[in-house]
């Protein structure tokens, strides 16, 4: 497993794969584990969460050049990622206790009936690279606070990443066996996803991983939770803010060098502002930095792998074929590393690739519709639903848009974002389930129901010769046991 630096291609790093002996001992661990962290106060998790969070603001810098050196996003952009993992983990060690204490129900006037919300055991989080801390520690910080144990399998590009991670929940006091990152391929998820030691899994990536990681685990009955890819849209009305909207929509497409599943990807705006909008967006696109990432003064820099970049320049192609008009960039740019420059196609057909696939990179896609009704029918004509945005001048108009959008993450005036205070995920093939927030944080939990019967004993209510189920035990309601 190598580590190369995408905008150099220089190699940075070899690590050596687990070998089976090593993965199972590393299983055996987790297992080992989970007792005594499930068995510690939720409390005791917490501090060690709040511990990691400093350990992360205090080592921002580092994991940032680490991030940058490895898959290539801006220095000042993996910095903020690194102190987004840090909110993530107080965000948890402050309100876990809240979000998993009982829920105490009212069923019976003579009986305690309440959920508890238990740990399942050790989960499998096979994350992907272009966000290479936040991905993860938005699994691994409620997952830990709830009682489970952690092992993740990460992108093969990353693996510094992966072991850096490690090494600050292990600096944060988190015990051996409680995570640990599994240095495997892809194609040895499929085993450990099947072993009984591991008790539920999640993925971030592509739709076709998340088609096979959850029909393993389903395979294997086990919880799974996928956050699968995204072809956004962001809907442009009549009423918005040409000039400001535009500024937002470079933000929105180029973030992490156009490298997200929640960034806007197709454009939609309506027809009185189409014309003055495009010119915007090309000048705000045409106006960014492209270089070596390290440099702070760059805004966009390479792809992370070359074959990336191909696949990203073959859509951008079949595009233009298909009639789109190529307005700005569209050509790998002739310098070492896989550099695509910002890229804007308009007049875009409906069946185009910029269309129908998710672009993941500096690629925007810009429609022209002529009513509201026709952007709304454009936004949801897509198989997948993770994120949209609306923007507009009219607050009530955006709400109802939103309301109407399908997909998990809706926001208006504001481009798709995760934070840890709400609930993130999609739709259709964007996926399922939830993390983050109370939500995310009981996705790998048992919640089990507790009815605790009072007066249990007494002559009134049984009597001394009565079996589990009461008198007539062979016919008696067996409705509290099923």
């Amino acid at each position: 497993m190598e580590s190369i630096n995408p905008a150099t291609g220089e190699s940075l790093e070899r690590y050596d794969e687990h070998t089976e002996a090593e993965l199972d001992e590393a299983l055996d661990a987790a297992v080992e584990a989970f007792p005594a962290w499930a068995g510690r106060p939720i409390q005791d998790r917490c501090r060690v969460l709040s511990r990691a969070a400093e350990l992360l603001s205090e080592r921002a810098d580092e994991y940032g050049r680490l991030m940058t050196r490895e898959m290539g996003k801006p220095v000042g952009a993996a910095r903020a990622e690194a102190e987004k993992c840090a909110w993530v983990c107080d965000y948890y060690a402050e309100r876990a206790p809240d979000h998993l204490a009982d829920e105490v129900i009212g069923t019976a006037p003579d009986a305690r009936t309440l959920v508890s919300y238990e740990p399942l055991g050790p989960v499998l989080a096979v994350m992907p690279w272009n966000f290479p801390f936040w991905q993860a520690l938005r699994f691994i910080a409620p997952a830990l606070a709830a009682g489970n144990v952690g092992l993740l399998k990460h992108a093969s590009n990353v693996p510094g990443c992966a072991l850096a991670i490690e090494e600050v929940l292990r600096d944060a006091g988190v015990p051996e066996g409680v995570f640990q990152s599994l240095l495997i391929g892809s194609d040895r998820v499929d085993d450990v996803i099947a072993d009984d030691r591991v008790r539920a899994v999640t993925i971030t990536g592509s739709e076709g991983a998340g088609r096979a990681v959850g029909e393993r685990a389903g395979s294997e009955l086990k919880r799974s939770v996928l956050e699968l890819g995204g072809s956004d849209p962001f809907v442009v009305l009549d009423d918005a803010p040409v000039e400001a909207t535009a500024e937002r929509a470079a933000d929105a497409r180029m973030k992490n060098n156009g490298q997200s599943c929640i960034a806007a990807k197709r454009f939609i705006v309506h027809t009185e502002v189409y014309d003055p909008f495009v010119d915007a967006f090309r000048r705000e696109l045409d106006a960014l930095t492209v270089g070596d990432p390290i440099d702070e003064d760059v805004d966009v820099g390479p792809q992370a792998r070359e074959d990336l970049m191909e696949d990203l320049h073959d859509q951008v192609e079949r595009s233009v074929e298909a009639g789109a008009t190529l307005a700005l960039g569209g050509e790998p740019l002739d310098r070492e590393g896989p550099y695509y420059p910002p890229t804007l196609l308009t007049d875009v057909p409906r069946d185009a690739a910029a269309a129908t696939e998710e672009t993941f990179g500096p690629v925007a896609a810009v429609f022209e519709v002529d009513s509201g009704a026709e952007a709304l029918a454009l936004a949801n004509d897509t198989d997948f639903g993770l994120g949209a945005s609306v923007w507009t001048g009219d607050l009530e108009r955006g709400e109802r848009f939103a309301r109407r959008f399908e997909a998990g993450c809706c926001f208006v005036n504001e481009p798709v974002k995760s934070d840890p205070r709400l609930p993130f995920g999609g739709v259709k093939d964007s996926g399922y389930g939830r993390e983050l927030s109370r939500h995310g944080v009981r996705e790998f939990v048992n919640r089990k129901t507790i009815w605790v019967q009072h007066g249990f004993g007494d002559e009134e209510t049984l009597g001394a010769d009565e079996g589990i189920f009461g008198a007539d035990e062979g016919t008696r309601d067996r409705g509290g046991m099923e």
